[in-house]
């Protein structure tokens, strides 16, 4: 059979440092951290006290109240993102086929919140079973999927991916499968969480994940540092359109770039414990690199996972050097959680952005917090350490990798 092409046509973006995409955009380019002590619930028992929140959100901005209380932060996050990726793509959406329209969206918890208050509630009571009927609905991850397809009337395929940290990498690439093999013509994709909340938090801290440099929050996500002391929590979405390339062009539509393949692996490891070897992280970048049909000498930019810890951004850095060898030094690659914060299974989701707007503005986000070389890690890679560097970026690779020994990466290319 002929596989079609796919190109990014609309974006969405509501993060940490920044609630459009243009904000958030701006703020990567600045080296803005998102990072500032929490502000939705009392931290003085908890290790750790900080995290990057969404700011200055209103959801009534966007929806009713009324309809809004009847969704969990990290569906009313996925609304909004969707809402602005297509109204950028210019969708025609009522002159479209809706059964070749569909939604395949990541989170890797869901309605956590929702879950945390319900229980808490219950057993603050006398015993009796007096839930919200709106519990469920609120809590499982597909019904962001769900509440994007009926608010646009989309008919097409319309599912959640839950592959922890990785399941908007999981989604996008989802998503260009289903039409690369031609069975929808749109999708709406990405992902959203919003575990900011106090069992996540409690939770990630008894796991020991985060970091716990509440002296000085906006520079504990440190990436490839040698004091790095674990992730810093965050919350929100990110949205793209992917489209096949002919419907694309007829209409007229801008295009971010292509979306030239992907792929997904498994550590068959540890439950939370990167392979010590990244065999599974050198084996999704070798399956993207074959999915695309380019070689390891075309990428020009890698959006890594790197999420502060310190085996994990190891294992990283030693799977990229051995996937690309010589080319590796000759790369920018970055890790752009140093600002976002982890939005676990919305990472992939506003890193993939972060890859299109690099394609499209020649620039590369930096690794911030670069304090101290970390001895164990190639100094003369080029991690882009403090300040955004200029350069052409015609393909870009994102990775996210997810506990459970989940891997993902989704390469795109500037259009020629």
């Amino acid at each position: 059979m002929t596989f079609k092409r796919v190109v990014i046509t609309g974006a969405g973006a509501l993060t940490p440092i920044g609630n459009t995409l243009r904000e958030y955009w701006e703020n990567l380019k600045k080296g803005t951290s998102g990072a500032a002590p929490i502000t939705k619930f009392d931290t003085s028992k908890f290790r750790t006290k900080f995290a990057c929140e969404v700011k200055n959100f209103d959801v009534g901005n966007f929806m009713d109240r009324k309809e809004a209380r009847k969704l969990d932060p990290f569906a009313q996050y996925a609304m909004v993102v969707a809402d602005e990726a297509i109204a950028d793509a210019n969708l025609p959406v009522a002159d479209m086929n809706p059964d070749r329209i569909g939604v395949i969206w990541g989170s890797g918890i869901g309605g956590l919140l929702t879950f945390q208050e319900e229980v808490r509630s219950f057993a603050a009571g006398d015993g009796t079973p007096r839930f919200n009927p709106f519990f469920i609905p609120k809590m499982i991850p597909d019904l962001s999927a769900g509440h994007i397809s009926i608010k646009y009337g989309f008919r097409g395929p319309n599912f959640v991916t839950v592959s922890a940290c990785a399941s908007s990498t999981n989604a996008i690439y989802d998503a260009f499968t289903y039409i690369k093999l031609g069975k929808a013509d749109v999708i709406v994709s990405g992902g959203s969480e919003a575990a900011v909340c106090i069992a996540g938090v409690g939770g990630f801290n008894a796991m020991k994940a985060l970091s716990e440099r509440n002296d000085s929050p906006e520079t504990a996500s440190r990436p490839y540092d040698k004091d790095r002391d674990g992730f810093v929590l965050g919350e929100g979405a990110g949205a793209l359109i992917l489209e096949e390339y002919e419907h694309a062009k007829k209409r007229g539509a801008k295009i971010y770039a292509e979306v030239l393949g992907g792929g997904l692996s498994a550590d068959a490891y540890h439950i939370t414990a990167p392979h010590p070897d990244g065999a599974g992280i050198i084996k999704v970048m070798e399956h993207a690199l074959e999915d695309a049909g380019i070689n390891a000498g075309e990428v020009d930019y890698i959006n890594t996972h790197g999420t502060s810890t310190p085996l994990g951004d190891i294992g990283e850095i030693r799977a990229i050097q051995k996937v690309f060898g010589e080319h590796g030094y000759r790369m920018n690659i970055s890790s752009t959680k140093s600002m976002t914060g982890h939005l676990l299974g919305a990472a992939g989701a506003i890193e993939a952005l972060a890859c299109l707007m690099a394609i499209n503005e020649s620039v590369v986000p930096p690794t911030i917090n670069h304090f101290t070389d970390d001895p164990d890690l190639d100094s003369k890679l080029n991690l882009t350490f403090n300040q955004a560097q200029q350069r052409t970026v015609n393909v870009a690779l994102s990775n996210t990798f997810g506990f459970g020994g989940h891997n993902a990466s989704i390469i795109f290319k500037k259009l020629g």
